[in-house]
């Protein structure tokens, strides 16, 4: 894990001031040389000691890679390092994050209004793309001094697509290592293996009650107990909120959690609303409105990211103009990761298997190390080129 940077990278960047390590990696503030670009240099530690970190890093690739949008963070680069274990990412450089921006209770309600839309905004691109986030955190929300936000980590993200003629069934079996718990949807908490798109949603509503309280809003310290604070201000849900929540334990679960007395004569004696006006005191009426709408254990109820940006809290901002719409749905393939960025690299015709990537199976660690190194081979030809960096 050492925090030297190989030759070939320092090459073409200027390394400036470290801005931070983690058992994962090392992450620094440096400039490309040639065009000035200010970037993010992310030294990822041995990418593929196992195949859980190695499909992570591989997934973070090639789905930024296929997206341009103003409010998701840009890799600029991928870049192998000679010992084949390290792999360096290189992103356009954002100079703080939500999660620490909260902490600095600087955010004033025009704030708050504006990355709230710019969340929805960038959600409608991904879900309009076939991807699910699935960590969406205030750490993962980027920011800059002009409170321009872009969503970044996308190592935890899903695609929804499927090879033609494969079961629909098995391609959206989903799994439930997402998200911080604190910001985890219920049908994901309950085991839930067929949630879609809305778990961002009630992610972001969770977000969105932090930068309201300055706190997180269900700070639970086990799944029984996240599903315990959620049901103290949503309340237990019905049958048909049970139902929506698709498995067969949500009932178990939900039966098994502790309410005390007090909770218990709060949710019988209050109106939903009540208890969101009481939760968040300093909140506008469009602004409890909103978080009603993320906040809802019924994935289908809950608010679509269309809708969020057209919502009175945050509608101010809107453009219709402005409104980026991507090319079509994401693929976990490395073909169509290079290919959206008009890449001319040859792949193997013969390697079918690693080709037709399927988002839930889980590769050997091998091929997701020659995947990625393929696509670091495709940007270096690409690079080499005048005017040929990655958009």
């Amino acid at each position: 894990m050492s925090d030297d940077i190989d030759k070939a990278v320092l090459k073409n960047y200027e390394v400036h001031q470290k801005l931070g390590k983690g058992a994962y990696g090392i992450v620094w503030r440096a400039t490309h040389k040639k065009d000035k670009e200010q970037v993010a240099l992310k030294k990822v530690f041995d990418a593929f000691q196992n195949s859980t970190d190695a499909q992570r890093t591989y997934r973070e690739v090639v789905y930024l890679m296929q997206m341009e949008h103003e409010n998701i963070i840009r890799l600029r680069d991928v870049c192998k390092a000679a010992n084949d274990k390290d792999l360096y990412l290189i992103f356009e450089y954002m100079e703080t994050d939500l999660h620490a921006t909260i902490r600095a209770n600087i955010l004033e309600e025009i704030h708050k209004q504006y990355i709230m839309y710019q969340a929805f905004k960038a959600l409608d691109y991904m879900h309009r793309a076939c991807l699910i986030h699935r960590d969406m955190k205030p750490a993962n929300l980027l920011l800059n001094s002009e409170c321009l936000m872009k969503v970044a980590d996308f190592g935890l993200a899903r695609s929804l697509t499927y090879e033609k003629g494969s079961d629909v069934e098995e391609a959206n079996v989903m799994t439930d290592y997402v998200a911080t718990r604190w910001y985890r949807a219920p049908e994901i908490l309950v085991g839930s293996s067929t949630y879609g798109v809305k778990a961002d949603l009630w992610s972001l509503g969770c977000i969105f009650g932090e930068m309201l309280n300055g706190k997180p809003v269900f700070n639970g310290t086990s799944t029984l107990n996240q599903l315990e604070v959620i049901a103290e201000l949503v309340g237990q849900p019905g049958e048909e909120e049970l139902e929506s929540l698709s498995t067969t334990f949500a009932s178990k679960m939900f039966e098994n959690i502790y309410l005390t007395d007090e909770a218990k004569q709060r949710l019988a004696s209050t109106t939903l609303k009540e208890r969101f006006q009481a939760k968040f005191p300093t909140a506008t009426d469009d602004a409890i409105e909103l978080i009603m709408s993320c906040l809802s254990l019924d994935p289908a109820k809950r608010i679509a990211a269309s809708e969020g940006m057209l919502h009175p809290y945050c509608v101010q901002f809107h453009d219709d103009a402005g409104v980026t719409v991507p090319q079509g749905p994401v693929h976990p393939t490395p073909k169509a990761a290079t290919e959206a960025l008009n890449l001319y690299y040859e792949w193997p015709k013969d390697n079918v298997r690693v080709l037709n990537v399927k988002d839930n199976t889980k590769l050997k660690m091998d091929d997701y190390r020659e995947m990625l190194y393929s696509i670091c081979r495709s940007l270096t030809e690409r690079i080499s080129l005048p005017g040929k960096m990655p958009k």
